[in-house]
């Protein structure tokens, strides 16, 4: 075997380089820290803010919440911009550090926002006899000893937070609604549209929220010019928004759909499907599809628009 050295065929000065060049660094995600009361509806308030696209993580210790925001910050966990972490009392010992890393937070010039979930102690009482389970701190003694022991421990927490709901008196959609307005910029709307079109003879899409029959249009299916062409062509296009009545249609849906649109989000529904169908799937639903959607965007919402049965022909 050689005692030969073997060749240098890096520059010396790489690993001196790359010790001294920073990860690239994100700017500092928007943090909220969810707490409050055990059976107040912190997991729902969790659920609005997934549904808002934040990056939810339920029952972190609070240690570990900044190393989380360092992580975010270099493009690690996610990349997301918006931190919403549920910290309280079902992680033990590890949550008296609380106050101690929202100090450590602010030092850093991390900003924050606490969110505080409350409710009464009878509310409270009753909501834990239905799901039939134990407080998280109630040990060998009642749900009643439970909450007062979570109340002393978040007596502070409560006096810092930036927002307080009480939910004595919410259900799960009237808490939705208040936590989506406190965190939802004016003009914001998180309504999801999604429009697809479909053939009837493959059948409808089972998550449909409304059907739209397009079939009282004619098909330009056997026109030969078209036959091949689909929706998305602009030679078809302009022939299925040229038929008598097609426009008139759109509009006049586009319209109908505003106040059901309005509606879905005071119910605090944030999907909808609507679904058009013609016969194949290929020509006229395709094309009216295109055409709602952009009604819509033109209302100011945000829609996405696939083509099911596409190709299938």
């Amino acid at each position: 075997m050689s005692d030969e050295v073997s060749p240098i065929t890096v520059p010396s000065g790489i690993p001196a380089l790359e010790a001294a060049t920073e990860a690239p660094r994100l700017p500092a995600p928007q943090v909220l820290i969810i707490t409050g009361m055990s059976g107040a509806g912190r997991s729902r308030a969790a659920a609005v803010l997934e549904d808002l696209d934040w990056y939810v993580v339920d029952n972190l210790p609070a240690q570990m919440l900044t190393h989380l925001i360092g992580m975010m910050r270099h493009g690690v966990a996610g990349g997301g911009q918006r931190l919403a972490a549920v910290v309280d009392v079902r992680t033990r010992e590890f949550f008296s550090d609380l106050a101690q890393v929202l100090s450590g937070l602010r030092e850093s010039g991390i900003d924050y926002q606490i969110l505080f979930l409350d409710a009464s102690d009878e509310v409270l009482v009753r909501r834990f006899e239905t799901v039939r389970r134990p407080h998280p701190l109630q040990g060998d003694g009642r749900v009643l000893d439970g909450i007062a022991a979570e109340r002393a421990l978040l007596a502070v927490t409560r006096t810092r937070a930036d927002i307080l709901i009480d939910t004595s008196e919410l259900n799960v959609h009237e808490l939705g609604r208040q936590v989506r307005a406190a965190v939802t910029a004016a003009g914001d709307d998180p309504l999801r549209i999604n429009i697809v079109s479909f053939g009837f003879k493959y059948g409808i899409p089972l998550d449909a929220d409304h059907v739209v029959d397009v079939r009282f249009l004619t098909n330009p299916y056997w026109i030969s010019e078209l036959r091949h062409l689909s929706g998305r062509d602009a030679a078809v296009r302009d022939y299925v928004l040229g038929l008598p009545g097609a426009l008139q249609f759109v509009d006049r849906y586009a319209s109908a759909l505003e106040p059901v649109l309005n509606g879905y989000l005071h119910e605090e529904k944030r999907y909808v499907t609507i679904a058009v169908g013609c016969t194949g799937g290929k020509h006229r639903s395709v094309a009216i599809s295109e055409a709602i959607a952009a009604r819509l965007r033109d209302q100011g919402h945000r829609v996405t628009v696939g083509a099911r049965d596409l190709g299938k022909e």
